[in-house]
Formats: structure tokens, C-alpha cells, sequence
């Protein structure tokens, strides 16, 4: 009598084989699915972090705009910024504990503006407080002139200067590392810290152009977005009725 046992093992050895090949092409295939996370970015996230600041850097410098907006802290105070920048000036708002005022500066030219109480002072009598008032009134919500030579240029015209800004804002201090990745205003980031953070960080976005889109400064002197990168926007001097030339030095005001 013939016996059928050895087929049917081999039949089993063939079914068997045939699940485990399966299994195998299944768990291929699923490792072959895993989603890149670099995948339709500009690939800095794969670089070092030393070539990522240098590359995040050389992008804002060569860039012909961009736009600040945050809060910046130092040894003169708080400010709150709200700024437009390119290489030849920059326009916007500035806000500090006492006051709000505008900067506009084209080129060496550099206008401010502000509501007639930021050209009063406390502690004028008499004479002084009269002349506070003539000031104020013949100031407020005008452009006024900053002479080159006033003592408050240099600092006011830093507000509104692209590369002193920027230069500011992504120095970081200690060992430059990588971090995290994250999603800022839309777009796909990875950040770059001064030694854990301590030292500031910024995230580099992962998409287009490897522009920094937002600063933390460290020691907790503030946190700043950047966008509008490129973006061109009308810088000219303000009209002549608008603008009063105060002459070599501007009044004291409250700011």
C-alpha cells in the first residue's frame, strides 16, 4: 500500500515557507513606508549644527529683507520691536516701559516719531516746563530729524539697522549643538543652541531658504520672530509738511 505522508509534509513545509517569505516581504515593505522627516525639506536638519548656524547666517545676510517683531531686553531696558529692515534702513515701532514711538531711516537720514508726551519731561518748572511745552506741541506726532551728532543716534539708528540687529540676535554663546525639531509660524524648523540654551538659540526653517524664523536670546533677554524674508516694502523719507528739523541736538524727553 503506497503511503502519502511525505507529500503532505512537504506540502506543510511549502505553506509554512511560503508564510514566512510573506511575513518577511510584509516587514520589508513597512520598513521601506517609515516617513523620512526630511523628506520635501532643504536637507540642513542632516547637517552639523556648526554648518547649519553657518548656513542659517549667510541665508539672513544675503537676504534683501526681513521683519523682526518680538522683545528685546538689555541693560537700558525692555523694548518691544515691531521692525522692517533692508541694507539701507528700516521702518517701525519701538516700545519701551514709558513710551511708544516710530523709527524711520533711509540711509544716514533717521526719523522719529512720537505723540507729544514723549517730548515732556517730569520735573520742569516754569520756564523749563513752558519750554516743554512749546517743544511738544511743535513735535508731537511729527518725523523728527535725529541729528547725526545727538547723542541718541547711534542707539536709535541700531533699531532699524539690519545687519547690527541680526548680528545681535543669532550670536550665540558656548558650543554651538542641534536641537529638537518644531514647527514655527507654518513651517518645519530645527534649532540651534549656544551650549543647552543658556547660551540663546534660533530655529532654521526646513523649508525653502534656511532663514532663521525665531530667536531666544539667552539669559532671558527676549524672544524675536523673523519673517517676510525678501519682501520688499517702500522705504522713502516722509513728506517735508510731515518733518520737523529740530536743528543740532533734540530736546530731553521722557523716553
Amino acid at each position: 500500500m503506497t503511503s502519502f505522508a511525505p507529500a503532505v509534509r512537504n506540502h506543510r513545509r511549502t505553506a509554512l515557507a511560503l508564510v514566512l517569505c510573506g511575513g518577511l516581504t510584509v516587514a520589508l515593505a513597512a520598513c521601506g513606508t517609515e516617513e523620512d522627516p526630511d523628506k520635501g525639506t532643504n536637507g540642513v536638519a542632516k547637517l552639523t549644527a556648526a554648518e547649519i548656524d553657518k548656513k542659517a547666517r549667510a541665508a539672513a545676510d544675503a537676504a534683501s529683507a526681513v521683519r523682526l517683531s518680538g522683545t528685546l531686553v538689555s541693560k537700558g531696558g525692555t523694548y518691544r520691536l515691531d521692525m522692517k529692515l533692508t541694507a539701507k534702513g528700516g521702518m517701525g515701532s519701538v516700545t519701551s516701559k514709558k513710551q511708544s514711538f516710530a523709527l524711520l531711516r533711509v540711509d544716514d537720514e533717521l526719523f522719529l516719531k512720537a505723540p507729544a508726551g514723549f517730548w515732556t519731561h517730569e520735573g520742569s518748572e516754569g520756564a523749563g516746563e513752558s519750554a516743554d511745552a512749546a517743544a511738544a506741541e511743535k513735535l508731537g506726532g511729527k518725523y523728527v530729524k535725529v541729528p547725526e551728532g545727538d547723542p541718541s543716534y547711534r542707539q536709535l539708528r541700531g533699531f532699524t539697522d539690519k545687519k547690527v540687529l541680526l548680528d545681535g540676535l543669532l550670536a550665540l554663546h558656548g558650543k554651538v549643538n542641534k536641537g529638537g525639531r518644531d514647527t514655527v509660524a507654518g513651517q518645519r524648523t530645527i534649532q540651534i543652541l549656544g551650549g543647552k540654551g543658556e547660551g540663546g538659540a534660533f530655529d532654521v526653517s526646513l523649508e525653502d531658504q534656511p532663514y532663521p524664523v525665531r530667536v531666544a536670546r539667552g539669559g532671558g533677554g527676549g524672544t524675536v520672530s523673523l519673517a517676510d524674508w525678501g519682501q520688499a516694502f517702500p522705504l522713502e523719507a516722509p513728506e517735508k509738511d510731515d518733518t520737523v528739523d529740530y536743528g543740532g541736538q533734540l530736546p530731553k524727553s521722557s523716553g
